[in-house]
């Protein structure tokens, strides 16, 4: 699975019908509704979307016919191998008719080139650690996570006594990384929330 690094737009018109779409990196259902308001255009005639957060995924058609937009927007995000996206595709009408097919074609096609333009990344499951050190472990167990591969540090708190840090690590070396700070620190370290 992949995710997307940033946000995309991407821009095409069909027969007099102008639709943009724009491509999401999303982390929860809050998230993607929060972006969905930011970039939904209500001058426009639809904005259609669809979402995918793991398992969970939504769309709407927007007032299209049933199943013309939102789906073949969620196919193009799930044909893409997309995790953590949403794709919102405004269109604003033309005067033409598209029909149930033009407008499966317009909608999906559009979603589909705006996220083939996007930059993506591997999507890599991670767990959060929280470990609290004394200020003479400090320096050699910070050296020894900047370089483990994957590492992402969110927060470091001092407190009285040392730091708390707060990393993220994939998920499948979480066991290895808590067991080595532990040996850093000769078992000084506390794990917790």
């Amino acid at each position: 699975m992949y995710t997307l690094d940033q946000t995309e737009r991407f821009e095409q018109e069909i027969r007099k019908s102008r639709f943009i779409a724009i491509a999401c990196p999303v982390d929860t259902e809050a998230d993607a509704k929060a972006r969905l308001a930011e970039v939904s255009d209500p001058s426009a005639n639809h904005n259609c979307w669809a979402w995918r957060i793991g398992q969970a995924y939504r769309f709407s058609d927007d007032g299209e016919p049933s199943g013309t937009a939102g789906k073949p927007i969620l196919q193009a995000i799930d044909g893409q191998a997309l995790d953590r996206t949403l794709v919102v595709v405004t269109r604003w009408f033309g005067g033409i008719l598209l029909g149930s097919g033009g407008l499966i074609r317009a909608y999906g096609g559009t979603a589909a080139l705006c996220l083939r333009a996007a930059a993506k990344t591997e999507y890599v499951e991670r767990a959060t650690l929280a470990v609290s050190l004394g200020f003479s472990d400090l320096a050699l167990v910070k050296a020894r996570l900047a370089a483990l591969p994957g590492l992402l540090m969110d927060d470091e708190a001092f407190h009285e006594s040392g730091a708390r840090l707060v990393f993220r690590v994939p998920a499948e070396q979480a066991e290895e990384t808590s067991r080595l700070v532990i040996d850093l620190t000769s078992g000084r370290a506390e794990f917790g929330a």
